[in-house]
């Protein structure tokens, strides 16, 4: 999806859509996290990190995306406000909500806040993609080293950085289980039912995506079973003298 690099078109809208979907993502979190019962490959990161170093959640979580946002200068990725703004909303939002939160619920609770953690992840998700300002630092990470190397895929490498980030989060004490299972099997769905409700259309005459390269000549060509047929894609004929 194309980002709209400016606020002229909808500027009320996007940025309310923006917002609303940074804190709406940074709750869904703290509710996974309550949850134990297992978060996003990312988020099992962040935890394990939070646990070894001492530091809240969102502090990691904003520090580890200020140190993505970096890898983005080699790719030459330019952020969007989105992009810092997911820097920063989500993990203070992240902090504040577990600070509401009580812990150790009972286990009917905290499925229950799982189902409603990964269904809320999915719709902030959309919200702040459809409002076209820019992705968050780790998506941006993946699509730009995509664009540098031709021939590698977004999937494959999404899939080997996540691979990576998890298996280094749940040896440094993050929380694997039932629920990072089911984070990586709805929250594609997910964010493909919401997003088509939550996408900012792009202004009139707005390019959204590469023009196309000037067509090649047609070969000419005849219609079958036709004889003396006129060659399609043939220029026209040149007016024949008249006859004296």
């Amino acid at each position: 999806m194309a980002a709209i690099g400016n606020l002229r078109h909808r500027p009320t809208r996007r940025l309310v859509q923006l917002y609303a979907g940074l804190v709406l993502y940074g709750v869904s979190m703290a509710l996974m996290i309550r949850s134990g019962l297992g978060l996003d490959p990312w988020d099992v990161f962040h935890q394990g990190v939070a646990r070894q170093t001492g530091l809240s959640f969102g502090t990691v979580t904003i520090a580890v995306g200020a140190l993505v946002l970096l890898l983005w200068v080699p790719l030459r990725q330019r952020p969007g406000l989105g992009t810092v703004s997911n820097v920063l909303v989500i993990g203070l939002v992240v902090d504040a909500t577990l600070a509401l939160l009580p812990d150790g619920l009972p286990l009917a609770v905290r499925a229950a806040l799982l189902v409603v953690g990964i269904g809320a992840n999915g719709a902030a998700t959309a919200l702040y993609l459809g409002a076209r300002l820019g992705p968050g630092p780790r998506d941006g990470l993946m699509t730009g080293y995509v664009a540098r190397h031709p021939g590698r895929s977004v999937r494959g490498v999404r899939t080997v950085i996540e691979v990576a980030v998890l298996a280094l989060g749940w040896l440094l004490g993050g929380t694997v289980g039932i629920g990072t299972v089911a984070y990586a099997l709805a929250i594609g769905p997910l964010v493909q039912l919401f997003l088509p409700a939550f996408t900012v259309d792009p202004p009139p005459g707005a390019a959204t995506e590469p023009r196309p390269a000037a067509a090649e000549p047609r070969p000419i060509r005849t219609e079958p079973n036709q004889v003396g047929a006129k060659p399609v894609g043939a220029p026209p004929a040149e007016p024949r003298p008249a006859r004296s």
